[in-house]
């Protein structure tokens, strides 16, 4: 495979972030709605350790790449939490671990199943359920990205900016990563084509969704991806994923836009 794991995890560093000079936000404070699509950007990341609890409940925490990837990947993640909370922060919006805890707490037995049925529904479907495991995070990974590249270009605010093209380069990473495991667990393998499909058709939804509230997802989605521009960075993710393996025809990210009234 293309992605050197070793290289990867032996250069791992936690995004760099106190070097900006955040006394500009003093002067310059950032708007409401880039400060609620910012908020909603860190307890997403900060959750990520809940994907990784999933994961060690299915057939991928067998492998010792994805294993490795995504013990740096959420290691990664909660450092990007953490700078987006400093900038919160210095608006007076506070996002602590007992805030998140709050919230995990509120989402109640779906939060307490989840890992439960990700242990059976993926067991069942073994090894293949790898594949769609990759697949399912190339695509959350792109969206990421994309949503971090659109908000430094709507936001006219160098540091932010700065901040935020920061975090994207390592999301590139994570998205290189997924892509070249989902690439070569889907060649040639009709069963775990089909069964990506369908998951996908049934059950992927943006992120962050049935962890924020919907207000929260539709806001972040019109916000970031509403008009031509916004459009464009969508159908590139869809391209991307059309180009894999068995993914021809798929238009998931456009469509669950569309479902949600985003306007192209």
């Amino acid at each position: 495979m293309a992605f050197d794991i070793d290289r990867y995890t032996q250069a791992a560093t936690p995004v760099t972030w106190e070097d900006l000079d955040y006394e500009v936000f003093r002067d310059h404070p950032l708007p409401p709605d880039t400060l609620r699509t910012l908020r909603y950007m860190c307890e997403i990341e900060f959750h990520t350790v809940c994907y990784l609890r999933d994961m060690l409940v299915s057939p991928s925490r067998k492998d010792p790449e994805v294993g490795t990837f995504m013990t740096t990947w959420n290691w990664e993640e909660i450092w990007h939490g953490e700078a987006l909370a400093h900038v919160l922060g210095l608006h007076g919006i506070t996002v602590t671990y007992d805030v998140l805890k709050a919230k995990r707490m509120k989402l109640g037995w779906r939060d307490r199943l989840s890992p439960v049925k990700q242990s059976l529904l993926s067991n069942i479907v073994g090894i293949d359920f790898v594949a769609v495991h990759m697949l399912w995070g190339s695509i959350n990974e792109r969206s990421t990205a994309a949503a971090y590249k659109r908000l430094a270009a709507l936001e006219d605010s160098p540091v932010l900016g700065e901040l935020l093209r920061r975090i994207a380069s390592q999301e590139a990473q994570h998205i290189a990563f997924y892509t070249t495991q989902a690439r070569a667990r889907l060649q040639d393998n009709t069963r775990a084509q089909k069964l990506a499909r369908l998951a996908l058709r049934t059950a992927w939804q943006p992120v962050g969704s049935g962890v924020s509230p919907e207000s929260e997802v539709d806001h972040v989605l019109r916000h970031l991806f509403s008009g031509p521009e916004g459009r464009k960075e969508i159908l590139a993710i869809d391209r991307h994923v059309a180009k894999l393996p068995g993914m021809a025809g798929l238009n998931l990210v456009a469509e669950a836009l569309d479902s949600r009234g985003v306007p192209a």
